[in-house]
């Protein structure tokens, strides 16, 4: 069925942007940033002096995506120079954590017990959610920096000094100087928690590696894939994060997570599961806004929603709601491993809406945790970045009916 594309509107480039990428066009782009196979192979291994990049699940999905970004993505200047920094990053990864789990075989051995898992549609409130819990000093949340970076090991001498976070500060604030809007809808530091798109983009299979460029072949190809090399090579960063600098119990998040909840069962069978509930149609229109300004970044041509249908589109987003019901239903997803947080009620009484998470799973929130979790919330006002402004569309208002037995099930109000 054809759909109609949510209207989104790029502003324009900062200035230095525009000059330097219009400066390109007479650039053989494809010659001066080559983002082949043999190139990036090469750099990644001349990099960290090292060849093993481990089993091979990730050699198809990396081959999808950099014929992808060739075909499909219109990179500019700045857009190549950018994937092309990803791509080395995420290789130099892949041979740094096989050469430490080779090395160090009992890495390996490390448990990873009951992590919690934040999922739900994106710009559900599952960043907020994941930053008050991540206040509780009895969790550990992978950082930006060592998600990006996790080799070596990060030690518990130097955690809060290591120098991969100035680096990683540096790669994830330019997103804010290549596009300013979107310092307004997610904040960006090195030191802040990440998402496990990130953690898992060594796999290259990773919402985070197609949340960058508008890349529909590898969209396609992530939507029929088997998604347990990703969580299992997810579970092996963990282990190399947790090895010296133990973390007693992992906090962890991703939307995405959301489709795949049968995979990570497999994977972490003692999950504990939050599962977000917002307006979908809320959800759908921030969601528009954020995606067109992260592929704006990176390239000129105009954003296609319709590739995004599973969170922009009323249709999809609905049977992925209800899939997790169903799932729920039947006893795919033990009632025991998930709960449920409503945006509304994380808004109205956020501290009270946490102790009801934590009666749930049967933990303890202490009174450090309630009162950091308090102070962070006096220190992050709302718009404290400034303000997310994005239209809800028609469109958009239509799919309402489309989503009467998920809010009739979960109590979520329209907001839109």
């Amino acid at each position: 069925m054809t759909t109609q594309s949510p209207v989104w509107e790029a502003p324009l480039h900062p200035e230095w942007l525009q000059k330097v990428n219009e400066e390109a066009r007479c650039f053989d782009l494809q010659a001066v940033v080559p983002l082949d196979e043999k190139s990036l192979l090469d750099h990644a291994s001349a990099k960290t002096g090292l060849c093993d990049f481990g089993e091979d699940s990730w050699r198809e999905p990396f081959d999808v995506y950099l014929k992808s970004l060739e075909s499909e993505a219109q990179l500019t200047l700045f857009g190549r120079l950018m994937a092309r920094n990803d791509l080395i990053l995420w290789l130099s990864t892949r041979l740094q954590v096989s050469d430490w789990l080779k090395r160090y075989p009992e890495i390996e051995e490390q448990e990873v017990k009951a992590p919690m898992f934040i999922v739900g549609l994106p710009r559900s409130g599952t960043s907020i959610l994941f930053e008050l819990l991540a206040q509780d000093p009895d969790v550990g949340v992978p950082l930006m920096w060592e998600a990006l970076q996790p080799c070596p090991p990060p030690e518990v001498a130097t955690y809060r000094s290591d120098p991969r976070i100035e680096y990683a500060d540096s790669v994830f604030t330019q997103w804010n100087r290549v596009a300013p809007e979107f310092s307004a809808m997610h904040e960006m530091r090195g030191d802040i928690p990440a998402e496990c798109g990130l953690i898992m983009a060594g796999s290259f299979i990773s919402d985070h590696v197609g949340s960058l460029h508008q890349t529909p072949s590898y969209a396609m190809w992530c939507a029929q894939a088997d998604y347990l090399p990703a969580y299992r090579y997810h579970r092996k960063v963990l282990q190399v994060l947790q090895w010296r600098n133990p973390r007693a119990r992992w906090l962890l998040k991703a939307p995405e997570h959301q489709v795949h909840l049968k995979t990570l069962l497999k994977v972490y069978p003692d999950a504990r599961i939050v599962q977000t509930h917002r307006d979908p149609i809320q959800c759908m229109a921030s969601t528009t806004s954020l995606m067109g300004t992260l592929y704006h970044m990176r390239s000129d041509q105009p954003f296609n929603a319709d590739m995004f249908e599973n969170i922009l589109m009323g249709e999809a987003t609905a049977q992925r709601l209800e899939n997790v019901m169903d799932e729920r239903a039947s006893g795919l997803i033990p009632t025991s491993n998930i709960a449920d947080s409503r945006y509304q009620d994380l808004i109205d009484d956020p501290i009270g809406n946490i102790e009801n998470l934590y009666r749930y799973f049967n933990l303890a929130l202490s009174e450090r945790a309630r009162v950091a979790m308090t102070a962070y919330l006096a220190a992050k006002p709302k718009g404290k970045f400034g303000t997310h402004r994005y239209p809800v569309q028609e469109q958009h208002l239509a799919s309402r009916p489309l989503f009467e037995r998920y809010q009739s099930r979960y109590r979520v109000p329209n907001e839109a």
